[in-house]
């Protein structure tokens, strides 16, 4: 059965009437299906069982506590791009050992915090960030003074005689992710990662440190890509560089090739994931390494939707409107990224079903924009859309807004957040 599908002109997610939820929430609410995520995360944990490997769940995708501790007792890993991330699955008991701190601009406290929870390595961007990461792994073995950058807690942090701060490198393999600008983040116009001969460097740095332990090698080449190739590039550019340190006496674990497998939105054909585990366990079998995936929207993308009703029906000479009580603040990427998201009733044929107060939609599809309730021309949440009759008062579901969805939501214009 799928997550969510109609029942007698309902629609569900899983057993649960969406109306019901709707009643008992209030609007706008988000809703997940546990099921589907569960079938996503096992769907690539299981084309992988030939090769040693470490998925570590995306959690900027959705950081919501409970999908984080369903993805942790199903065995995943976290990777985290900020101390409120390494929070928030701590909060769920998270095993340490299995979590990745990305990201581009670390702070002192954010170091600090990854380094009193032990975690199993920081993916270095920059020189700059290895330095930071030395120095205050040496402060917690030595007790000496601060001497961090800016963004210190400014606290002494607990733990000093702690195990060496475990190290990877991200790569900018200058692979080119075939996916929308603001999210390709592996060519060297982007601002992530080190460029292969600045990496091996910082290797070599890393490697003579007594506070650093090199664990692996690291690259994100971006999100929602829906071709095979590009991933196995950039893994053979990463496996490339592991070789190179390997014969300079520099021992490698982790082969870390990120995330941003592709879902289907609209027509799109999705990432092959089948495929792109095949070939991944062909490279890598019989080598020494450990695989480290960071999938995100395409463990929790298809497994949520966002939940709204209709304030009016407005038709203007040039332009009709469908004004919802969910706007941009509520679900930022078609006003962000242009991005289409299928937009359906939640209970079927409602709208024609004469009522008193508010008359049917003459047509037998209402064209329109379906528009937010922001003082913003940019708050839509679709364009030009034959979304069918509706009328004041109709529930609208949203679909595959699971990933990049409540995360992004805003109090833009005093609004609350979602449900």
């Amino acid at each position: 059965m799928e997550a969510f599908h109609y029942r007698a002109a309902q629609f569900f997610c899983e057993e649960v009437a969406i109306a019901s939820i709707a009643e008992r929430y209030g609007t706008p609410t988000y809703v997940y299906s546990q099921a589907r995520i569960l079938d996503n995360f096992r769907r690539i944990t299981q084309g992988l069982r030939q090769v040693p490997s470490l998925v570590c769940y995306s959690v900027k995708a959705n950081s919501n506590l409970k999908i984080l501790k369903i993805l942790r007792e199903a065995g995943a890993g976290f990777d985290i791009v900020s101390g409120g991330e390494l929070a928030r699955v701590c909060k769920v008991g998270a095993d340490p050992d299995r979590i990745v701190f990305s990201g581009v601009g670390k702070t002192a406290a954010e170091v600090d915090a990854g380094l009193e929870a032990s975690i199993l390595m920081f993916n270095v961007e920059s020189a700059g960030e290895l330095e930071l990461i030395e120095s205050r792994s040496r402060h917690r073995a030595s007790g000496g003074p601060d001497q961090g950058h800016g963004g210190s807690s400014g606290r002494e942090p607990a733990g000093r005689a702690g195990k060496p701060a475990g190290i990877s490198v991200r790569i900018n393999p200058d692979v080119a992710a075939q996916t929308h600008p603001y999210i390709s983040t592996g060519q060297t116009i982007h601002k992530f990662g080190v460029p292969k001969e600045e990496a091996i460097e910082l290797y070599r740095r890393a490697a003579a440190s007594p506070y650093l332990k090199v664990r692996g090698v690291a690259c994100h080449i971006g999100s929602q890509i829906l071709a095979v190739e590009p991933f196995l590039k950039a893994l053979d550019e990463i496996f490339g560089v592991a070789e190179r340190l390997r014969a300079h006496g520099v021992e490698v674990e982790f082969l870390d090739i990120g995330g941003g497998f592709g879902i289907r939105y609209a027509h799109e054909q999705p990432l092959d994931v089948e495929r792109l585990t095949r070939e991944i366990e062909s490279r890598l079998r019989g080598t020494p390494y450990r695989l480290v995936l960071e999938p995100g929207r395409s463990v929790v993308g298809d497994a949520g939707i966002l939940v709204t009703r209709v304030l009016y029906v407005k038709r203007n000479p040039a332009k009709n409107f469908i004004v919802t009580d969910a706007g941009m603040n509520d679900l930022m990427r078609p006003a962000l990224y242009g991005s289409y998201h299928e937009i359906v009733p939640v209970e079927q044929g409602r709208a024609e079903r004469p009522d008193a107060g508010h008359p049917p939609c003459p047509e037998e599809k209402l064209r329109a924009d379906v528009v937010g309730p922001l003082c913003e021309t940019g708050d839509f949440l679709a364009r030009d859309r034959e979304i069918g009759q509706v009328r004041a008062g109709d529930l609208l579901a949203i679909l595959t807004a699971g990933a990049y969805g409540c995360v992004l939501a805003s109090n833009y214009n005093s609004r609350p957040r979602p449900a």
